[in-house]
């Protein structure tokens, strides 16, 4: 009786990444056969299958997975879902929160879709603005709802932990598909997610 921690990873592919990690750690000097760094390697090879699983998933079939026939014609508004990703630049990871809207075009998606997406996208190597279109992309070619919105407000550890190291800036970015061109659905949205943007 006692804990054990079930995980899946490609063998083949930890075994590589492994021997990197092992490179890095001598190549910076430090002794890899120390107590703290023994199983480093080991994790940070697994850590980075995980935080870059996106790779294997398909956003489109997780949305057609979940598709329902209904006549609603109002603004679907999923708000606040938390997203974590790495920035492509620097490796770092950057995260904040994600809102999304669709209004729907005889078609809505169940709501846990939503967030699996963005996470799909998200666990890839990512810069927000590819990120952002991305998610209304695949919601809008996929559902083909009379318009998608998307804003992401994020904070990046490249900026905070390095570079410019400015600790309290969020970086923010939108974008929008059909209704949500106007300016009245669109500063609803806004409004009901809570955010000065406009």
């Amino acid at each position: 009786m006692g804990y054990k921690k079930v995980e899946s990873y490609d063998e083949d592919v930890t075994n590589v990444l492994r021997t990197k990690y092992e490179d890095i750690l001598d190549t910076m000097g430090e002794d890899k056969s120390r107590d703290g760094l023994l199983k480093t390697p080991d994790r940070a090879a697994k850590a980075m299958q995980f935080l870059t699983q996106g790779y294997d998933l398909d956003p489109q079939a997780i949305l057609t997975g979940a598709l329902f026939k209904e006549d609603y014609s109002e603004m679907v508004i999923v708000k606040d879902i938390e997203l974590y990703s790495l920035c492509e630049h620097h490796i770092l990871p950057f995260f904040g929160k994600a809102h999304v809207a669709y209004i729907p075009n005889g078609y809505i998606v169940g709501l846990s879709k939503i967030p699996r997406i963005i996470d799909a996208f998200a666990r890839r190597l990512q810069v927000q603005e590819r990120l952002t279109d991305e998610i209304l992309n695949c919601i809008q070619d996929t559902l083909k709802p009379h318009g998608v919105a998307v804003v992401i407000e994020a904070a990046h550890m490249c900026m905070m932990m390095r570079g410019v190291q400015k600790q309290n800036s969020v970086t923010t970015t939108s974008a929008f598909t059909g209704e949500f061109k106007n300016v009245e659905s669109r500063s609803e949205f806004l409004n009901l997610i809570g955010t000065n943007l406009r």
